[in-house]
């Protein structure tokens, strides 16, 4: 999977049922999410246990699931709104520091 850094980037703050697959997890998209599934955007979800997140997305061909699982760590997932702030309007390097359990630096070279 490649992320493009036009999209944007929804999370769901707070935990998800991971058992969730493309269906479950588009319908929490179109019921909590500025946007609809089919915009393209990133729809980011996180389960309790906090070492599994899921990326769902739509490619004009059909719905993509991502997911990613750590052994050892877990990713920092706010688990709430007022915890996080906002959870629309999350730029590139936010997922990738989601994604990565390891301190990312950004350079323009």
């Amino acid at each position: 999977m490649v992320f493009t850094k036009d999209r944007k980037i929804f999370i769901k703050t707070g935990f998800t049922d991971m058992r969730k697959q493309i269906n479950g997890l588009a319908a929490i998209a179109e019921s909590s999410m500025p946007e609809p599934p089919l915009s393209g955007a990133y729809f980011v979800f996180c389960g309790k246990s906090r070492n599994l997140i899921k990326v769902l997305y739509w490619d004009q061909t059909g719905f993509c699931l991502w997911m990613k699982r750590l052994e050892e760590a877990t990713f920092p997932w706010p688990a709430s709104d007022e915890e996080f702030g906002v959870k629309v309007g999350f730029n590139f390097p936010v997922l990738v520091g989601l994604i990565l359990p390891v301190p990312v630096i950004y350079s323009n070279e």
